[in-house]
């Protein structure tokens, strides 16, 4: 199983005491009017706060918590007031705590009373000894972190060959698999494929499906074309790849000279680039008149 790991986005100031309230009886009927309570003093995350304590806010106990500071973010501080009330000789368990929450603000704050029992329950209870009573009390700011920016976890992807779709279309022309033309050239015959050669040329486009005459034709006859020169035109069609220039000086020129006139004969204009770059790098006194000669003529 994989490792997660935990970021806290929050954090929390807790401080919990012991209040004592003696001479319990002493508080009897002081509560009537709602304003006496018992204060305590206390400081939580580097702020002032006061729970009073109310003995007989209509003959219950009960607890409220007031800031006494100002924000330092100048938003509402969250806290939590929380109570019980304990037996310091242990022979009763604690009683279910009893918790407030609230927001707020310097001189304004939007928690409720805390009540924690009524006071006829209380004294029935045995929490009252020695004319003491002893309130378990926790206040809780919550601390707002700073806004965690999480990296993307970068996800090792499979590597991804490089396109062969030159080799699948190559081995389909060698294949001769759904062949539907024929080109008759220099006494020889070539099949081919009428939409890929379609594709690749705007011309054979006009020629099999437009209104030239050709367009039922599953013969075709091409004039004044080499049968190799032909080739290496289907070849460039099917692959996208040209002859190797790089052979005799004077066989590569001769082809890419055949090969350039081809091209512009059927429109491949990437193919007749590469044959303009290939002759132009070459130009010596024996080619520099045929080569003027067909830049003339192919508008190069």
């Amino acid at each position: 199983m994989e490792d997660v790991s935990t970021t806290s986005i929050t954090d929390a100031a807790r401080l919990m005491q012991l209040l004592k309230i003696d001479g319990y009886c002493a508080t009897d009927n002081v509560g009537a009017s709602n304003s006496y309570s018992i204060k305590s003093r206390w400081n939580v995350d580097g702020y002032d706060w006061e729970i009073c304590i109310y003995v007989d806010l209509q003959w219950s106990v009960a607890l409220e918590l007031i800031f006494q500071s100002r924000s330092r973010t100048n938003n509402y501080v969250r806290a939590n007031l929380g109570s019980r009330l304990v037996d310091p000789k242990g022979i009763f368990t604690p009683s279910e705590q009893k918790t407030v929450s609230g927001e707020f603000m310097y001189n304004s704050h939007h928690s409720s009373k805390l009540m924690l029992t009524k006071r006829c329950d209380l004294e029935a209870s045995g929490y009252i000894t020695g004319d003491a009573l002893t309130l378990q009390c926790t206040i809780t700011v919550l601390k707002e972190l700073p806004v965690q920016t999480f990296p993307v976890k970068q996800i090792p992807m499979p590597a991804v060959p490089s396109s062969n779709l030159h080799e699948h279309f190559g081995e389909l022309l060698l294949s001769e698999k759904g062949v539907d033309v024929t080109f008759l050239v220099s006494g020889e015959s070539f099949v081919a494929h009428k939409a890929v050669l379609a594709a690749r040329s705007t011309v054979v486009m006009a020629q099999f499906y437009g209104q030239m005459m050709e367009k039922r034709s599953h013969r075709v006859e091409v004039k004044d074309m080499e049968a190799a020169v032909f080739t290496a035109l289907l070849r460039f069609i099917y692959t996208d790849m040209v002859p190797d220039f790089s052979q005799k000086q004077e066989e590569a020129t001769t082809m890419a000279q055949h090969l350039l006139a081809a091209a512009d004969r059927y429109g491949l204009d990437r193919l007749k680039l590469i044959c303009v770059g290939r002759l132009a790098g070459g130009v010596d006194v024996n080619t520099v008149a045929t080569t003027l000669a067909l830049a003339e003529q192919h508008n190069c």
